[in-house]
């Protein structure tokens, strides 16, 4: 094979490669950050490139989807999809993307529990063997700490020497032995792991004061923005899939556990026990258990009950003998992330009727009624996470996470208040929500026709219609063209009917009305950037409920962090976990009749003039 290379001015690189060798996955291969939400396939038109043409070359010829995907001006500009290019000659290309600060919620609402950790230490003095007192060092530590038993490999090398030991206990076992007197050197940490983000926080188990906090874009990216895609990647490398996948996480975590450790003076030797938070799949490509069958009917997990094991043989580097505990899930799509946020809110004891929702490429819901939970998952799609949409990013800095359609213009409002870039999932619902007050968009989802305003009317001038015949309106033009098109509107649609169909196939079975709710507890990143106003604007839920909303915050790492501080907590979420009933909203009768209902948005108010 002949050997090609790739020069990239702008990062000062040049990559050398076989003819063929695809380009998305050499950029990704050099940890070159590429935008690749649809995982390589051609879908989501995000990987761009400029190719830089050289005197007397002929342009690349551009496949049909990047013919589909890329407007006419950027072609002439040699503008390309990466994961559609195969290197066949010496390119120049020059980055269109960079990648920004994404902004992690960590924190959220916080209830009462008892501190009781699984992990403990105890300092005791040995005095030195003789010949007539003989007993064992494991004896004599056993005894003096009042341990069950003791894991042959903690014992120390070198013999019953005297002077002070600190005994490391889970649970009344042994697991390590330190020289000296380290009791005050206890640490944990929380976990909460997302398909997007991963965040962390380090925990003084003896105070239970959170030190401190670090989050990353999760490693597992490069294989895929989201779970199927992810579960894709399995698929198609069944060698070394989960593998890649297992140590791209575990990578994750430990620069997490790092960097928290330098900001708190704490070495990470010093940890002892990680609890962790995640959806079923996540949790799957964690201890590199297959997720295939999460992908295919009928969606069978492999497991779904908690997991105790010992943090190293999933390659985490901590202290010696430190474990990890996995959350247990519910079903495949129900996970231990949402088990976490039940508990967090205590569901099982909360009074009234409450529903509990998670927002993300998957709705998942809980419904709490006369102490019974109801749950199921809804596919909302990317479009809630700024996927699939023609402007979308992720909630990321320069991400708009509000608009305001107002007399004579348009208010964006950014992330980390910088220019514009794009829309992440709460600005995409703004968008379409003031879409629809202002009158551009039907209650069917359908743009109005060009000439529906008056000529002077600067919606007119801002709704915009292509050669095709399809409508847009542009909400900015500089540094970043924002548009919302008729395609971003039906994918919010359909996410809007899937989530507003959950909920009511729920208050179905449970035999009420949405009226009868007396609370709706919004969490996740996502609620962190969504007005109430975005919820009922869009008729994901009614207006009646608006003042019923409350935002819980990150309640899948406030779980993690309950489960690490108490081994009680623990036992709650095992036995939370059996009382949460599944419904399979697919298996639902007259399902296909809800959502179609489900898609309408609501009647448009008087829009603005």
């Amino acid at each position: 094979m002949p050997t090609m290379h790739v020069h990239i001015p702008s990062a000062g690189r040049e990559i050398e490669c076989e003819a063929g060798d695809n380009l998305m996955q050499l950029l990704l291969d050099h940890q070159i950050y590429v935008d690749n939400a649809c995982s390589g396939k051609g879908l989501c038109g995000k990987c761009r490139v400029h190719v830089l043409q050289n005197p007397g070359e002929e342009p690349l010829a551009y496949t049909d989807e990047e013919m589909r995907l890329l407007t006419e001006k950027e072609r002439k500009a040699g503008v390309h999809l990466c994961c559609m290019m195969d290197v066949q000659r010496d390119l120049t290309i020059e980055l269109m993307q960079k990648e920004k600060k994404t902004e992690v919620l960590a924190g959220g609402y916080m209830p009462e529990f008892t501190h009781q950790p699984d992990a403990a230490k105890k300092a005791v003095k040995i005095d030195a063997p003789s010949l007539e007192k003989q007993t064992p060092f494991e004896e004599i530590l056993k005894d003096a700490v009042g341990a069950e038993s003791v894991d042959p490999l903690a014992l120390p090398s070198g013999g019953r020497l005297p002077g002070t030991y600190t005994a490391v206990l889970h649970k009344g076992r042994i697991t390590a032995v330190e020289e000296g007197d380290t009791e005050d050197q206890l640490y944990g940490a929380a976990i909460d792991i997302g398909t997007t983000t991963v965040v962390c926080s380090l925990v003084d188990l003896h105070s239970g004061k959170i030190l401190a906090d670090a989050s990353q874009v999760n490693a597992q990216k490069h294989y895929g923005q989201d779970v199927l895609s992810r579960i894709t990647y399995e698929m198609e490398n069944p060698d070394m899939g989960a593998e890649a996948l297992q140590k791209a996480i575990a990578g994750s975590i430990d620069g997490m556990l790092q960097e928290a450790c330098r900001k708190a003076g704490v070495r990470t030797d010093q940890i002892y026990e990680l609890s962790v938070a995640a959806n079923c799949t996540m949790m799957h490509l964690l201890l590199g258990v297959d997720a295939r069958p999460l992908g295919r009917s009928p969606y069978a997990p492999v497991f779904t009950a908690a997991k105790d094991i010992p943090a190293a043989s999933i390659g985490i580097h901590a202290a010696r003998g430190a474990r990890l505990y996995a959350l247990p899930s519910v079903s495949a799509y129900i996970g231990a992330d949402i088990v976490a946020g039940a508990r967090v809110c205590d569901l099982l004891h909360r009074k009234g009727n409450v529903l509990f929702i998670d927002i993300g490429t998957n709705g998942e819901i809980v419904l709490s009624h006369h102490g019974k939970l109801l749950c199921c998952s809804c596919a909302a799609g990317p479009a809630l996470e700024g996927m699939n949409i023609s402007s979308g990013m992720r909630a990321e800095e320069g991400a708009v996470e509000d608009v305001k359609i107002l007399d004579d213009h348009v208010e964006l409002k950014t992330i980390g208040d910088v220019e514009p870039a794009g829309l992440c999932g709460s600005g995409i619902l703004a968008a379409v929500r003031e879409l629809l007050k202002a009158g551009i968009v039907k209650k069917t989802g359908a743009f109005v026709k060009a000439g529906y305003f008056d000529e002077d009317d600067f919606r007119a001038e801002r709704l915009h219609v292509d050669e095709e015949g399809k409508r847009s309106f542009i909400f900015s033009e500089a540094p970043h063209e924002i548009r919302v098109t008729q395609s971003d509107v039906r994918q919010v649609q359909l996410a809007k009917g899937a989530i507003l169909s959950g909920f009511e196939a729920l208050l179905n079975k449970a035999g009420i009305e949405m009226s009868d709710l007396d609370e709706v507890l919004i969490a996740g990143q996502f609620g962190a950037h969504l007005p109430a106003e975005s919820l009922t604007g869009t008729g994901i839920l009614p207006e009646e409920v608006s003042d019923r909303l409350n935002y819980v915050g990150n309640t899948s790492r406030t779980g993690a962090y309950m489960a690490l501080m108490s081994g009680a907590v623990k036992q709650e979420v095992e036995k939370l976990s059996h009382e949460m009933d599944y419904m399979e909203l697919g298996a639902t009768e007259n399902y296909e009749q809800l959502f179609t209902r489900c898609l309408m948005f609501p009647s448009k108010k008087k829009h603005r003039k």
